[in-house]
């Protein structure tokens, strides 16, 4: 899938997530695109978990325990989601409900990937690189932020902020 497919598929989802959750979308989706290589990992498609999130913690609302074991050196077991949206929705709970710090920041693209980068998310045991997931970060939320002006995506963002009944 490419960057601009991506962006104006997952963007909507993004966009609610960020509503229930108080997280931009642009912030949601560039770590959604770094993680899951613009939709590309087995992770995105087969598990719908576009952010690597592993199988710690408890099931909750958009969670049911589900998950396999990666077939690499680490064997980590990562959360299997029923819709993409799921995934969107745990993720932007995981970073209100556990990094408090990066989500305080999250309006802020370099702020948020600092702080993200160089929370416990980020595991240098399993392979990650933590000023490496930052950079990738900024870069990728740029060519999101880029894509959503060019297609005028952030309409969608107002519109569904819109509290219902509401006119234009």
């Amino acid at each position: 899938m490419d960057k601009e497919k991506f962006t104006t598929t997952y963007y909507p989802m993004a966009v609610k997530a960020g509503q229930r959750f108080g997280m931009k979308p642009e912030i949601i989706l560039a770590q959604a695109a770094f993680e899951s290589g613009w939709g590309s990992s087995f992770g995105a498609r087969v598990r719908k978990n576009f952010f690597g999130i592993t199988a710690a913690g408890s099931p909750n609302e958009f969670w049911d325990g589900s998950y396999s074991v990666a077939n690499n050196q680490y064997r980590l077991k990562f959360r299997v989601y029923k819709t993409e949206q799921d995934s969107f929705y745990d993720f932007a709970r995981l970073i209100s409900s556990r990094y408090k710090t990066a989500h305080a920041v999250n309006n802020d693209s370099t702020a948020y990937a600092r702080a993200i980068a160089y929370s416990p998310y980020i595991s240098e045991s399993n392979g990650d690189n933590r000023e490496n997931y930052r950079k990738g970060i900024i870069s990728t939320f740029n060519s999101i932020s880029s894509i959503v002006k060019k297609k005028d995506l952030s309409s969608l963002s107002q519109n569904l902020e819109k509290p219902l009944g509401s006119c234009s």
